[in-house]
């Protein structure tokens, strides 16, 4: 059996999974794995699926591209290609990371820079602008792996320095006290 990835960009507008879902269902295909979200005004989502011995991407994918393209939405398919063991990451310790501060350019850059010097692997990211008049409330909030080699210590003192240089407030917790303290 094999596996496709399929992504799905445009302005969004109610019924979108549904015809996705419906339209990957219908090509017998079953749905392993969805992450969406909405920037601004566009839809966002990514679907991993699993093939039907003998279906056809391009099939699948013309399938898709005649239900979704009349609302606007571009479509993307490709093969999921396993990766060699030698180039998946081993999960580290989880930290979330948050800053805030004024929006300008280059934020997200220095930060990540800093991640990447580290090999600290970003699970997930979410950059927000909270409007207010004196534009100082630009939230991102990264979900990371720390691998167990990095020096915990330095990879703190170069997030603060970063973090100074930049004007971010920025704060570092551990996954789980993050998600205990943001429970709903």
């Amino acid at each position: 059996m094999k596996k496709i990835v399929v992504f799905v960009l445009g302005p969004d507008k109610p019924g979108i999974i549904a015809a996705v879902s419906q339209t990957l269902f219908e090509q017998r295909c079953n749905l392993e794995d969805v992450s969406q979200t909405i920037l601004q005004t566009q839809f966002v989502a990514i679907f991993i699926a699993s093939m039907a011995a003998g279906e056809n991407e391009d099939a699948v994918l013309a399938a898709l591209r005649t239900r979704i393209e009349p609302m606007g939405l571009f479509v993307y398919l490709r093969p999921l290609k396993k990766e060699p063991a030698t180039t998946q990451q081993i999960p580290g310790e989880p930290l979330v990371i948050t800053t805030i501060g004024p929006d300008k350019p280059g934020l997200m850059a220095g930060v990540t820079e800093v991640l990447a010097r580290f090999g600290v692997n970003i699970t997930n990211l979410q950059a927000v602008f909270k409007e207010d008049r004196d534009y100082q409330n630009y939230v991102m909030i990264y979900e990371v792996d720390i691998p167990a080699s990095v020096d915990h210590r330095a990879l703190r003192n170069a997030l603060y320095g970063r973090a100074k240089e930049l004007g971010l407030d920025i704060n570092l917790q551990h996954r789980e006290i993050f998600e205990q303290l943001h429970r709903v």
